[in-house]
């Protein structure tokens, strides 16, 4: 069974030879730290240049059998007027300011706080009718080269956010998740012109590279540890029409599965994906109510595949080598029945994960198939 056949018939819920095995697939399987990076090729015994173009050298990939190749991104426009640097923030081309905290650049301003409707609808958004048009089709170029040279799986990541991220972004948690409730109409007329940008970026992109690709994704966090950020019926309300939507456009582009990214407790927003035509939900989070894996595979197994599910909060950066791999095995025991599982970590991997339990859940895999 090749790469790209394994990857489809498990996303189909069909029987393979073992689970999809997945790293830097997706941003959200990436390892995100230099340090364990080079731990990794040091560990194997790679020396000489790097190979191949992933967040990781591509003959770590080799050696884990992973099933899976990263093509496509956001891409590029002209800059806006928000895009500046200045009192320690750096503001990108929607106006939200960063500051660096340690690896990572972390939200500090959010441009439409407590804006009136006026101002929300006239607010600048990048241009998607002035994409650059190049970097779509070199990622187009790379897509056609890997499905005419390789069989893995290739996966393209999203080209523009989703539509209660960009919200949470652009007005704050607390004043987004307010206005839902207070200012419905407000919000439907944003959501429908952030629509409008969505569109026009999905058309260009998936018009270049939809033809080559396998899977595509979507990321935007619908929950917290403890339970979603919302009412199933303020869900639906608010997002899954726009969901629905950008879904069913993506589709007159591709032939290729969805995968929908969200983080924290979504159990109760599974059955709307579903009806979105979302075909794989990553990262099902482990330690978070409602996501137990025998939970999500018994409730919605046969309508839905399952991505990552190892944990990146305590087991991988805590556990040992050994207990990486006995949870490996215990997933697998559980998830891989009739396809439908892809496994990988639950997030990216951080420099607090030792290089040795990366390779434990791979190692930890094999193993449980001998």
């Amino acid at each position: 069974m090749t790469h790209r056949e394994r990857f489809c018939k498990a996303v189909s819920h069909q029987p393979v030879d073992r689970a999809v095995f997945d790293l830097c697939g997706s941003p959200q399987t990436y390892v995100d730290s230099p340090e364990v990076k080079a731990r990794l090729g040091e560990i194997l015994g790679f020396t000489g240049p790097w190979k191949g173009n992933y967040c990781v050298d591509e003959r770590i990939l080799e050696a884990f059998d992973i099933d899976t190749r990263h093509v496509g991104g956001m891409p590029p426009m002209p800059a806006t007027r928000h895009r500046r640097a200045e009192n320690g923030v750096t503001y990108n081309d929607w106006g939200i300011g960063f500051r660096g905290v340690a690896d990572h650049w972390e939200m500090c301003h959010y441009p439409l706080k407590d804006a009136t409707a006026d101002t929300i609808m006239a607010y600048e958004f990048p241009d998607p009718d002035r994409i650059d048009m190049s970097a779509v089709q070199r990622w187009a170029d790379e897509a056609a080269h890997l499905q005419r040279t390789t069989d893995y799986a290739v996966v393209a990541e999203h080209p523009v956010f989703g539509v209660m991220e960009i919200g949470c972004w652009l007005f704050g948690y607390d004043d987004y998740l307010y206005r839902l409730a207070a200012e419905p109409e407000t919000m439907h007329a944003f959501a429908r012109r952030f629509y409008g940008h969505q569109k026009k970026v999905i058309e260009k992109y998936y018009g270049a590279l939809g033809p080559y690709i396998d899977c595509t994704t979507s990321g935007d966090d619908f929950g917290t540890q403890t339970g979603p950020f919302m009412s199933t019926a303020m869900f639906d309300e608010f997002v899954t029409p726009y969901m629905r939507d950008r879904v069913e456009l993506t589709k007159k582009f591709t032939g290729a599965f969805y995968q929908h990214h969200t983080c924290g407790s979504v159990h109760n927003f599974i059955p709307s994906l579903i009806a979105c035509k979302v075909d794989v939900i990553n990262p099902i989070q482990p330690g978070v109510y409602m996501m137990e894996h025998d939970r999500l595979k018994k409730d919605y197994g046969a309508q839905m595949a399952f991505w990552g599910g190892v944990d990146t909060q305590h087991l991988l950066p805590r556990g040992t080598v050994a207990e990486v791999k006995a949870e490996v095995g215990r997933i697998l025991s559980i998830m891989d029945h009739d396809g439908g599982y892809i496994l990988s970590p639950a997030h990216t991997i951080q420099r607090d994960v030792p290089a040795e339990n990366v390779i434990a859940v791979y190692e930890g895999a094999k193993e449980f198939y001998k």
